[in-house]
């Protein structure tokens, strides 16, 4: 087949950019059979490895064109035939004769919308219903977001399969000193504290995080920092006030973006890791602490469950207490920590991208209606 992958996702930071960077690596080494070319925006750099076609528009043009104003065409006449068009980023553009396959990593513009910032939120609930209705196959990131569709948009169950997210080999325990010591040194951080990794926004759930921590140094007596590393996303005021609120300035630090070759530097060095996020899709950040031998605390939404499995400890979300007991009982408890760690360092390995990338290869056969390979997919 000729397959037309597009890659403007890539050029996102955290989250789906990363993933889209990472499964499409993995795709171009474990293709054998197909033509593959990757889709990029005017504006994108193309070191990319692979052949590139190239929109006459920049990304922000290309997502006005097609899907704010809908104009009908077909993409195909911009970057040449193909057989099958992935869009990674949710959104398929039209299409004429390619069949399309529309890549969903989670419904929080529905599930939990007031976490959003609302103008994404409006507009992915406009333009979302247009793209499934193009798609010949939805992939989902997990069997959480493949229920979500099929329950919020009424799909037909095999429309719809999963691939999850993989972790890359440099994520594994750093034991050398020098590399620990330098790692913290660039980021202003002591020897020992608590760690979030992760776009800093109201779904990853960081204020009831704050409160639970200020729960933790008053009744547990914890002097460990809490480190919240990420980028600013949206609606920070209130994590913020609340900061200020609780007096923890001088014990929450907020180094900005973690670099990708330091981040398993720091999970290694975290005394634990928290991620009590509301609602993810597939939840990378807590699977790639565990293949750093961090013990991990999450919580019971979304996807989490599925993804950590019994390797972490998952209170609820919303209960800003069970979050800081959960902390307080895993820095406690010595055995338990070790228990984790060894059952995180084998969930972790159970991920890859290889595995992730065969799984794809398996949906672009059934987009093209090939059934040899439908059982594969046929179950998330």
């Amino acid at each position: 087949m000729r397959i037309a992958i597009d890659y403007t996702a890539a050029a996102q930071r955290a989250g789906i950019g990363r993933y889209a960077r990472e499964l499409v690596r993995a795709l171009l080494r474990a293709n054998k059979d197909h033509e593959i070319r990757l889709v990029l925006a005017r504006d994108q750099p193309a070191d990319v490895g692979a052949p590139v076609s190239r929109l006459p528009l920049t990304s922000w043009q290309a997502t006005i064109l097609w899907q704010r104003l809908g104009v009908p065409l077909p993409a195909e006449w911009l970057i040449g035939g193909a057989d099958l068009f992935h869009a990674t980023d949710y959104l398929l553009p039209p299409l004429r004769q390619a069949r399309g396959v529309c890549q969903i990593h989670d419904l929080s513009f529905l599930i939990v919308p007031e976490t959003g910032d609302p103008r994404l939120v409006r507009y992915l609930r406009e333009a979302l219903p247009r793209s499934l209705a193009r798609a010949t196959l939805v992939l989902a990131d997990s069997a959480c977001t493949r229920e979500d569709l099929l329950r919020c948009y009424g799909l037909d169950p095999e429309r719809v399969v999963v691939v999850p997210a993989g972790v890359s080999p440099h994520f594994q325990p750093v034991t050398d000193p020098r590399v620990l010591a330098a790692a913290r040194a660039r980021y202003g951080l002591p020897e020992a504290f608590l760690l979030f990794v992760g776009t800093l926004e109201p779904r990853k759930n960081l204020v009831r995080l704050v409160e639970a921590y200020g729960w933790l140094r008053g009744e547990a007596a914890c002097t460990l920092p809490l480190v919240l590393a990420g980028g600013r996303g949206w609606r920070n005021d209130a994590l913020l006030a609340r900061i200020r609120e609780l007096d923890l300035e001088e014990s929450v630090v907020l180094p900005g973006f973690v670099a990708e070759e330091d981040l398993p530097a720091l999970l290694s060095a975290a005394s634990l890791f928290v991620y009590p996020s509301l609602y993810e899709g597939f939840g990378l950040p807590p699977l790639e602490a565990m293949a750093c031998g961090a013990p991990v605390v999450a919580s019971n939404a979304g996807s989490l469950p599925e993804v950590l499995g019994e390797a972490a400890l998952l209170p609820d979300p919303r209960d800003a207490r069970g979050i800081g007991e959960a902390m307080a009982r895993l820095l406690s408890d010595a055995a338990l920590r070790a228990r984790l760690r060894e059952a995180g360092l084998r969930r972790a390995a159970g991920f890859t991208w290889a595995g992730a990338a065969q799984r794809l290869l398996a949906a672009y056969d059934v987009a093209a209606g090939l059934p040899r390979r439908q059982a594969a997919l046929s179950s998330p």
